[in-house]
């Protein structure tokens, strides 16, 4: 379902957490601080920043080369040395820690996957009501996406410490081994060929929302068993991309709930 974007990875998505400064963000690294993304100039390659770039890679952080005049941007110190970490929020899970949820609550899985959410907001409104339904996951993609930032758990009103979001390298190859596992993929479309209310939730289900601006991408798309449209009686054709989660996850819990 499709909004028009309000990407920007700059002042907003980075506005706590922020760690700016070569010292500050080793530091950080060393004591387990959760890097969600390290920024750091473009075409520099001392062996300091390499080293950070490295070491905040093998945490799991994204790593993000920006122009000096994005991290300038970016900056509230002015001094940031060529290098501005935004922590994360809440540590990320894996994806298994969210099946494992699902199979210790005795129920089917219900997880939320995202793909490339990149308004923090949106991504926060999701993992709130993913929370409420009794969803047991929210999966992101490592690229393109917002992270599990300040903004996003101030959004989600503490649902970040509640809901495991696994973060992975690729959405489709995620749903293909989903699939494997016997768990169904809906797709959220406009143009779904399957009515919302013709869709069966109640089982293994994981469900795909797209991005604000241009929906799911082509490979996750045809990744998905079966393409959900959300019927609409007014004159705008589509909802935004958490307004269409809410939908779709409380249809999923009114049918497990034998509603």
């Amino acid at each position: 379902m499709r909004e028009h974007s309000r990407e920007n990875p700059g002042r907003e998505d980075a506005a706590e957490g922020r760690i700016e400064g070569r010292n500050a963000v080793a530091e950080a690294i060393r004591s387990g601080v959760s890097i969600d993304k390290l920024y750091i100039a473009k075409g520099e390659t001392d062996r300091t920043l390499a080293r950070l770039a490295a070491d905040a890679k093998r945490t799991g952080a994204v790593v993000v080369e920006a122009d000096r005049r994005k991290l300038d941007a970016m900056s509230l110190t002015h001094s940031h040395q060529g290098v501005i970490a935004v922590a994360a929020a809440q540590p990320y899970a894996t994806v298994e820690d969210i099946l494992r949820a699902a199979e210790e609550r005795g129920e089917k899985p219900l997880l939320v996957v995202c793909d490339e959410i990149s308004d923090p907001h949106n991504l926060g409104a999701i993992i709130r009501t993913a929370e409420c339904a009794g969803a047991h996951g929210v999966i992101v993609p490592k690229r393109r996406s917002a992270g599990l930032t300040a903004v996003v758990a101030k959004t989600s009103a503490g649902a970040v410490s509640y809901l495991p979001v696994a973060r992975v390298p690729n959405i489709a190859a995620l749903l293909a081994d989903l699939k494997k596992r016997g768990i169904w993929v809906f797709g959220a479309a406009a143009e779904g060929s399957v009515s919302l209310y013709n869709a069966d939730l109640a089982g293994p289900a994981a469900i795909v929302i797209g991005s604000e601006g241009d929906g799911m991408t082509r490979l996750v798309r045809e990744s998905c068993d079966f393409l959900v449209s959300i019927p609409m009686k007014g004159r705008i054709s589509s909802l935004n991309a958490s307004a269409a989660a809410a939908v779709l996850l409380y249809e999923a819990l009114r049918q497990r709930l034998g509603g």
